[in-house]
């Protein structure tokens, strides 16, 4: 894996990570009653995305680092996920 596949790896974890802390403990306006006019009372009251970003980067750099540490040991490869055998066979591996 390069370091770009890496970094492409760590930016889908940190994102899929933040769509499921983003509504953990939401408080909105409409919980509040302090609706602010012109904004919907589903509106965040307080919303610290400092704190969030915290939390999803320490959640998923460990998950990050289990998953690059599986791909670059070799325990599962791309082969291990060709259920329909669309790929050939690698060369050394072949049997007549």
């Amino acid at each position: 894996m390069g370091i770009t596949s890496a970094l492409v790896l760590l930016a889908v974890i940190w994102f899929m990570v933040l769509f499921i802390v983003l509504p953990l403990r939401l408080e909105t306006q409409g919980d509040r009653g302090e609706v602010v006019p012109g904004t919907h009372s589903s509106a965040p009251a307080d919303f610290n995305f400092k704190r969030k970003a915290k939390i999803v980067t320490i959640v998923a750099v460990p998950i990050w680092l289990v998953i690059a540490g599986t791909i670059l040991s070799g325990v599962i490869s791309v082969r291990d996920l060709d259920w329909f055998h669309r790929m050939s066979t690698p060369q050394s591996v072949q049997t007549d």
